[in-house]
């Protein structure tokens, strides 16, 4: 049986990168792997209630001797581990810059190891710094939980309420729903998220008092089913992530990929979002969503989308067929082929 060793120095925020590591440990206990994840306590339980995903069978450990293994998988902080395993993948979550890729330790690495990334945007950052010509191969989304029920005019926010590393500008979504308010009769806007790693209680106060008198929902901390069901009923997926950032300069403040967004597409929701970072390669403007640039460019699209239900019932469904390139299915055909 095959050996393979998985490290990842972030279970403890148990977002979407570890969705990414686990749906991998999956794939490889599906092929027959023997698998040992290096962290400090079993997390099972954690990764099944938060993403459904079992992982049962695995083993917890200390790290080892790398020759031990067939494969070593390594989800980066910005390092390079020094592996003596048959095949290292290497995995980065985020587009780092100016952090040393280009030693000499790391580019007689970067020869021999495999780099996997989450987006083109993430490459483009990931193959400049360690001279590579690494893999994308999208997160996995599980586009057939999430179905479009009747749908209620709602706007829906998905995301962390953590700034820990991108700015995700739910501030500017509540007051650009305040002065949209009157033109949006009956309408609602939810935000949702959880309060994990990062949160700071004064944002979400700040959110809070912002809302008051108005139709703004904010949801913390929502069961799994609880989320299906704000997806399924929502009509349009707004984010402001890293609006007013310069990609170019702080790539990591700006969505790296935009898990969110495909979950609420699976869903119907349309999308409008920032054109910034991997959102985009998820939304194809005028196609299955928008992108905007400003917020009066936001308010412009919505009032739009909002006023022609033709065009929204035309996007919605072109947002449910687009969000299948993003599928967990076609996530575990790239990663074998990778194997």
């Amino acid at each position: 049986m095959k050996k393979a060793a998985v490290h990842n120095p972030y279970w403890d925020s148990m977002g979407g990168g570890e969705k990414y590591t686990a749906t991998f440990i999956r794939l490889l206990m599906d092929e027959g792997w023997d698998v040992e994840v290096w962290w400090k306590e079993d997390i099972c339980a954690k990764l099944k209630e938060r993403f459904g995903i079992d992982i049962v069978g695995v083993s917890f450990t200390k790290p080892k001797s790398s020759a031990e293994y067939d494969l070593m998988f390594w989800v980066s902080d910005g390092s390079l581990p020094t592996s003596l395993a048959k095949k290292t993948l290497i995995h980065f979550q985020f587009p780092f810059a100016n952090i040393g890729g280009k030693q000499v330790k790391n580019l007689i690495k970067s020869r021999v190891y495999v780099f996997v990334v989450n987006s083109l945007f993430t490459k483009k950052f990931i193959d400049k710094e360690f001279m590579v010509n690494s893999q994308v191969v999208y997160p996995p989304i599980d586009v057939d939980n999430y179905t479009s029920a009747k749908k209620t005019n709602s706007i829906l926010y998905v995301g962390r309420f953590s700034q820990l590393t991108q700015q995700k500008g739910q501030l500017y979504l509540v007051e650009t729903f305040i002065k949209l308010e009157q033109m949006l009769k009956g309408w609602q806007l939810m935000l949702v998220g959880n309060t994990d790693v990062g949160t700071k209680p004064e944002d979400l106060t700040t959110m809070a008092q912002a809302a008051v008198g108005h139709r703004i929902e904010i949801v913390t901390n929502p069961s799994r089913q609880k989320l299906l069901e704000l997806y399924a009923q929502a009509k349009i997926f707004w984010s402001a992530s890293g609006y007013g950032i310069d990609e170019e300069k702080e790539p990591l403040k700006v969505e790296h990929f935009g898990i969110t967004v495909v979950e609420g597409m699976a869903a119907g929701c349309v999308p409008v979002v920032t054109a910034l970072g991997g959102h985009k390669e998820i939304v194809a403007e005028g196609e299955n969503g928008y992108l905007w640039h400003s917020l009066n460019e936001m308010i412009d699209k919505t009032v739009h989308l909002v006023n022609d239900y033709q065009l929204w019932k035309k996007l919605s469904l072109a947002a449910i067929t687009s969000s299948r390139k993003f599928s967990t299915e076609e996530f575990r055909v790239k990663f074998k082929s990778l194997l």
